[in-house]
């Protein structure tokens, strides 16, 4: 029996695919909502308790930083499916939030450091809305962009731990500019795949599109502190 695009069990499957799209992405900007809280949290604790990751060894710190990244994205990708992936998640995100803490410290020594703050919240903010919006109704797949993104994200990573010894303000400076290009086309990719349907799991989108907007922030307002920051 043959069927055309026409026919009601096209219909239904099209609506159940539609529905399913349309809670994964619900669920993924609840969660990450959600995660706003633990990571405000997180970097609250930091700055009350000077908290650093090896402060002394910036090289150790970092190593022990992507170790300790990383076992969380192993952690959540093998418990995605169950309440304890949600948890770990939140976990992940309180960590992120105590790793704030130095760049917190330097931008709130300033005298404008807490309009820093908010301007920066505010750009990652648009940031997000604009890509976001784009990513839903735009009609362009940008799935090949990911491949691109993944090689110059590594490039940026051998660049920065390089630049631990380099101490390149330029190079620094460089590398903030190019992450927030990086970061904004991955926000792109990864709502576009749970809009297409590429994506099925809300925990693992949400980690996805995290890591963009923490990344954005963070680079943001360290570009602020430098050109926009005042000292007494």
């Amino acid at each position: 029996m043959a069927f055309d695009n026409q026919h009601p069990l096209f219909a239904t499957q099209g609506a159940l695919a539609g529905a399913t799209r349309n809670r994964v992405l619900r669920n993924t900007y609840a969660l990450l909502a959600l995660s706003m809280i633990p990571t405000v949290l997180g970097a609250f604790v930091g700055l009350r308790t000077g908290f650093s990751l090896l402060a002394g060894s910036p090289f150790m710190g970092a190593i022990l930083f992507l170790g300790i990244a990383f076992g969380f994205f192993y952690a959540i990708e093998r418990t995605k499916d169950s309440g304890l992936g949600v948890a770990l998640l939140l976990a992940f995100t309180f960590f992120m939030g105590l790793m704030l803490t130095q760049l917190l410290s330097h931008v709130l020594s300033m005298s404008n450091g807490g309009r820093l703050i908010m301007a920066a919240f505010g750009g990652t903010a648009v940031i997000f809305g604009a890509m976001a919006t784009v990513a839903t109704v735009s009609k362009r797949d940008f799935s090949g962009l990911g491949r691109w993104m993944f090689v110059g994200m590594l490039v940026v990573l051998v660049a920065s731990l390089a630049n631990i010894w380099l101490q390149l303000p330029a190079l620094m400076l460089a590398l903030s500019v190019i992450v927030i290009g990086i970061m904004s086309a991955f926000i792109l990719i990864d709502v576009q795949r749970v809009v297409n349907g590429g994506e099925t799991n809300y925990v693992t989108a949400t980690l996805s599109i995290y890591l963009s907007i923490y990344n954005i922030f963070t680079n943001l307002l360290s570009l602020l502190g430098i050109f926009g920051g005042e000292r007494d």
